[in-house]
């Protein structure tokens, strides 16, 4: 984009809410036309023959390597090298931090109208290069086509929402005004953030979470998971092709307990944005909650940490539907989602003919690499994720009946077979603790009351649904059930940025509602100015 004579910046022409258009979502692809298929198939050849490159740290703008390097593997065929990365050390970190603290006081002075302006070039040139993005996933993590496509909309949706949040955030809020002053309130950013996605949306959170700090007017350093480096990279890259100055988003690789803990231990670290597992949401926010020498605020942390979510299928539910809702949301994406099914409390009533019907749904469930689109379910991440997994099958067979599913299935990757175990104990480890993978527990209930204490009944509260026809049974449904996102006779996925605000309550995690109006406000503060006018 050209500078006009009003950019402060001198990089990017400003965007306001009067030129831009309204925000809508992003409409997915529609892979059954030839055209879209032919485009995607292009698109995953041209990642493809980019296997195997080295990518480097970015500390200021600057390419810098670490004392080593570790690789990136394709899930569906683990000898195929993604890439190569640094394996950054918490000097590195350090110098990350050091870096986005010097650009955070020029940063911080650029209008609000440009930094959202830097959101909406990259979010068109994302849409134009829209398959590519979509096909590192393909690769990297092992996402179908339909679910690589809806998280690169995702990302789409959040520069686009975000930058338009900014520019609402950046307009004065009423206030009462006390005779003889001038009385007003301004957000303002709050420093340098450490911002540390998840693997399992590595474009879309990893997106959101960034595009959300940067458009705020902090500055931040990036700690990709470790199997997805290659999918942020690929951000990393987009966001210095449309000119966000050097060190505003750092880029590091590396170890958790090695780059994580510097980033977050760090005194000049003033937030921290966390996506991942219980225990290691935990372990951030002790951590961020020490004071180091020299700091001079307590840390604020954004945590999203997982759940344990459950659909409900009440005794006068549409069982086609909540069978299709439950089987989507279960093993969608390999049952890789904090949002995913991984409880079915089912009346008693519909309790054996829901089992039947699953069972036959789920046994049609097409298994592979997902580079072919015709596979639905393809490899877990990695040969750790598919080892605990495979425990927990373990565990449920003694804890439940099996159904179908419970092994491996054909291939070199890491695939395994949708499972279903039937007759669980509420109680039981499968029904209490996130598993990660395509396994889910159904349970018998003989009340709505039985049902709601059934769902309420772990540490987590992310997502849930309720499939029932009672309108009295949905709107206590709406009122009983602790989650940050209840659904109401649909799957318990697939959150819209700007639709459903995404976060979850207890040990989901701080509630952030990502994608929705409250979000930017975690990453600024308040300022009230009284000035005295006779």
């Amino acid at each position: 984009m050209t500078p006009t004579a009003t950019s402060v910046s001198g990089r990017i022409a400003p965007v306001s809410l009067d030129t831009l258009p309204p925000y809508s979502p992003t409409t997915y692809v529609d892979f059954t036309q030839p055209a879209h298929r032919a485009s995607f198939e292009q698109a995953l050849a041209e990642v493809k023959a980019q296997f195997g490159r080295t990518y480097p740290l970015v500390i200021g703008g600057e390419r810098v390597d670490g004392a080593g390097t570790f690789e990136t593997t394709n899930p569906a065929r683990p000898a195929e090298v993604v890439g190569r990365f640094q394996s950054g050390s918490a000097v590195q970190a350090a110098r990350a931090i050091d870096a986005a603290d010097q650009a955070f006081a020029t940063w911080s002075r650029v209008p609000a109208a440009e930094r959202a302006a830097y959101l909406v070039a990259a979010a068109t040139r994302m849409r134009e290069r829209r398959h590519l993005f979509s096909a590192w996933m393909v690769f990297e993590v092992g996402k179908s086509w339909g679910e690589a496509d809806a998280d690169t909309a995702e990302a789409i949706d959040f520069l686009e929402f975000y930058a338009r949040e900014m520019l609402r955030y950046d307009q004065p809020p009423p206030l009462t005004q006390l005779p003889g002053e001038t009385d007003s309130q301004v957000y303002v950013p709050l420093g340098v953030g450490a911002i540390i996605p998840p693997w399992n949306f590595p474009l879309a959170i990893c997106v959101g979470m960034a595009s959300a700090a940067i458009v705020a007017g902090n500055t931040i350093v990036v700690k990709p998971a470790s199997d997805s480096p290659a999918i942020a990279w690929q951000f990393h890259a987009l966001m210095e092709e449309v000119g966000l100055p050097p060190g505003v988003f750092n880029f590091v690789t590396g170890g958790g307990g090695t780059v994580g803990d510097a980033l977050v231990r760090h005194a000049r670290t003033r937030f921290v944005s966390f996506t991942g597992s219980k225990a290691v949401g935990i372990g951030i926010n002790k951590l961020a909650a020490e004071v180091q020498p020299g700091q001079r605020w307590l840390k604020r942390v954004v945590a999203e940490m997982g759940g344990k979510d459950a659909i409900i299928v009440d005794d006068e539910a549409d069982v086609d539907a909540a069978v299709e809702g439950v089987a989507v949301s279960a093993f969608g994406f390999q049952g890789q989602k904090c949002s995913a099914c991984s409880r079915a409390i089912v009346h008693e009533k519909l309790y054996d003919e829901f089992l039947e019907r699953l069972k036959a749904r789920t046994e049609k469930t097409t298994i592979g690499p997902t580079e072919e689109r015709e596979n639905f379910l393809g490899p877990v991440v990695s040969a750790s994720a598919e080892k605990k997994i495979l425990e927990y099958i373990a565990i449920g067979k003694g804890e439940g009946r099996l159904i179908t599913g419970g092994e491996k299935h054909s291939g070199p990757g890491f695939f395994l077979k949708p499972t279903i175990f039937a007759d669980v104990k509420p109680t039981a480890r499968i029904a209490q603790e996130e598993i990660f993978g395509p396994v889910l527990a159904v349970i018998k209930a003989r009340s709505f009351d039985e049902e709601v204490e059934i769902a309420n009944g772990t540490i987590y509260g992310l997502t849930g649904s309720y499939y029932g026809r009672d309108r009295a049974r949905i709107v206590h449904s709406k009122q009983r059930l602790h989650v940050g996102n209840l659904y109401i006779n649909r799957k318990c996925t697939g959150a819209l940025v700007g639709i459903h605000p995404f976060g979850g309550f207890n040990m989901s995690g701080t509630d952030s509602k990502a994608g929705g109006r409250d979000y930017l406000g975690l990453f600024l503060q308040a300022k009230s100015i009284a000035e005295y006018v006779g």
